[in-house]
């Protein structure tokens, strides 16, 4: 994956400024302004009038892949006909799109599928938010595919520190964006200095599963996201703050990058929001997208991670995710325990997996062998995972404790040892999910309406509040 620092690529702001990679030089060309109070102008926020004090400097976060016209079917029967051969239609959608986005008037934008090759409609974008208070960041997917991200932050609220563009390189184009940003207005006085929020952005979209095979390619994308966070904090080193995720991840919560963040610590907010649970019961309570198959689902998600949040090592996470497609397949394929065992060692001369009859099986998954699939390094990765007694094969109850019945609980959530290496006041800044909201309301009861025509996916809108939390060590 490629990570690029430089400003010139997809930023826009009201004074023409380019954002560089460095943290001075970001911060020189960004006003130096307070934080916004509460949001009234959203959905989410108008529900959560409350407690006053450190609650009144909420943040507001919107995700909204808006369908880009150059994918928008007019016609089920002729599929060629795309919204993007008439203006009328997408200048219309569009600038309605933008009065709800104003409308909800957000702390933060994330929007995915903008048509990023159409100079006007982009133009329109940047006016419009620019002219609203916001300053924005765009970046197109690579090898032209025509659509991208902008993410839009309000100069009133936020210090820009860093703008990173994070190009995948993959089967499928995508791209993420990652900010580090800062508020200017303190949220309380410590006993030696200021105590403003810092934390990180990220906004990307995911490659649709148009075929299953393609799952690990999704897997894929956000564990180089995750991967690029963790370098990030350790080549800054920063001390433990917020990571927000947002964008439309293309799959649900029974899939398996959701178990796969929430491995990770990662909560999705708007389930929290609403005490919704991770199990099969609460799979289907809401719903944010209507596929071109006419299937609905919830696919866009804000997550949320907090500093004093419990969590696997990132390298035991993405192994146990992997292992979990595995199994999958082998159940898809209608294979038993004892089936998958003997599918793994198919050739050995022993009663145990080789290291060669691992490698093949992942070909004949097609999780490997191509350019999408697993690299020989991730393999090795795996196989050292998998033969926990280092004696160079993987037998039978090696296979059921770290591949067939490997623990796939949620991450416990629990707080971490508050004896770590603190400040004196051993707190750090995190954020509390105050409310969210998607719009249109029946999405909540999962439904869709038929007349709802802003686009495919409904905007989601979430309401942080910053909380003082132990802090943890920083990452090393």
């Amino acid at each position: 994956m490629e990570a690029r620092s430089r400003g010139d690529f997809g930023s826009c702001s009201s004074s023409g400024a380019s954002i560089s990679g460095d943290v001075d030089n970001a911060a020189k060309i960004r006003p130096e302004v307070v934080l916004v109070g509460e949001v009234w102008g959203s959905a989410a926020s108008r529900r959560s009038r409350g407690n006053r004090g450190i609650d009144d400097y909420s943040v507001s976060c919107t995700t909204f892949n808006i369908l880009a016209p150059i994918y928008k079917r007019l016609d089920k029967e002729d599929q060629s006909q795309r919204e993007s051969q008439y203006k009328t239609y997408w200048l219309s959608r569009n600038k309605r799109i933008l009065d709800r986005l104003l409308a909800e008037k957000s702390s933060i934008i994330c929007l995915q599928e903008v048509w990023v090759g159409n100079e006007e409609l982009v133009g329109l974008y940047e006016k419009t938010l620019e002219d609203a208070g916001y300053v924005c960041f765009k970046l197109a997917r690579t090898n032209n595919k025509g659509d991208g991200l902008l993410t839009a932050l309000r100069r009133d609220n936020f210090r820009v520190l860093n703008y990173r563009e994070l190009l995948f390189n993959d089967f499928g184009d995508r791209v993420a964006q990652l900010l580090h940003v800062e508020s200017v207005l303190p949220f309380w006085h410590s006993w030696q200095r200021n105590v403003r929020q810092e934390f990180l952005i990220v906004n990307t979209h995911l490659l649709f599963p148009h075929d299953y095979r393609l799952c690990i390619v999704r897997l894929h994308q956000v564990y180089k996201i995750l991967q690029y966070v963790e370098s990030y904090q350790k080549e800054h080193k920063l001390n433990p703050i917020p990571i927000i995720l947002c964008g439309d991840w293309n799959g649900s919560k029974r899939g398996r990058v959701y178990k796969f963040l929430r491995s990770q610590g990662f909560v999705s907010s708007y389930d929290t929001a609403h005490s919704y649970t991770d199990s099969d019961a609460d799979a289907h309570k809401w719903v944010s997208h209507r596929n071109h198959r006419g299937n609905i689902c919830g696919v866009d998600f804000i997550w949320l991670l907090n500093p004093n949040k419990s969590r696997k090592p990132l390298k035991t996470s993405w192994n146990e995710s992997v292992f979990s497609t595995i199994k999958y397949f082998l159940h898809e394929a209608s294979m038993s325990e004892e089936d998958a065992f003997a599918f793994l060692k198919a050739g050995s001369h022993g009663d145990y997996i080789t290291y060669s009859t691992f490698c093949e099986a992942l070909c004949q998954l097609h999780l490997s062998g191509h350019p999408c699939g697993l690299s020989a390094e991730e393999i090795q990765d795996l196989w050292e995972h998998a033969d926990a007694t280092r004696d160079g094969v993987v037998n039978y109850a090696e296979f059921q404790r770290r591949i067939w019945n490997q623990d796939e609980a949620e991450v416990e959530e629990e707080t971490a040892d508050e004896d770590q290496n603190c400040d004196r006041e051993g707190l750090s800044m995190g954020f509390d999910v105050k409310n969210a909201a998607l719009f249109p309301p029946e999405a909540e009861k999962g439904m869709w309406p038929e007349n709802y025509s802003l686009s495919d996916h409904a905007p989601l809108t979430v309401i942080f509040s910053p909380v003082r939390v132990p802090c943890t060590q920083p990452i090393c």
